[in-house]
């Protein structure tokens, strides 16, 4: 599964932003169906079930939660970029928040 935030625009001068929000969706369209394609083919290759998702949410943890449950998953796995200090701090991690939102159990993989 990946989740895609939707499209926002802050900028102070408004000609500065080249993308537009079908470009947007185009292109995180197919960063999705990249990634996911590649997990496919291994979960093919080790003979695994293996069903793909790829969603726009405002809230990515959200998303996977709830995608979780209406799969009825007994198990989440997901990466962590191990980030520590203030930049975990500040950054917020979508890994804890499904770690600390969900009564799933969660396998944090770094």
């Amino acid at each position: 599964m990946t989740v895609t935030l939707p499209f926002h625009v802050f900028a102070i001068d408004p000609a500065t932003v080249t993308d537009t929000p079908a470009d947007y969706e185009k292109h995180a369209k197919q960063h999705a169906g990249r990634i996911l394609d590649a997990v496919s083919k291994a979960a093919t290759a080790a003979n695994v079930t293996c069903k793909t998702v790829h969603l726009v949410h405002e809230h990515p943890y959200d998303a996977i939660i709830k995608t979780a449950d209406a799969e009825g998953c007994d198990l989440i796995l997901m990466a962590s970029h191990g980030r520590r200090g203030m930049a975990a701090l500040v950054l917020g991690s979508e890994t804890v928040k499904v770690l600390t939102h969900t009564k799933i159990p969660v396998l944090v993989y770094r």
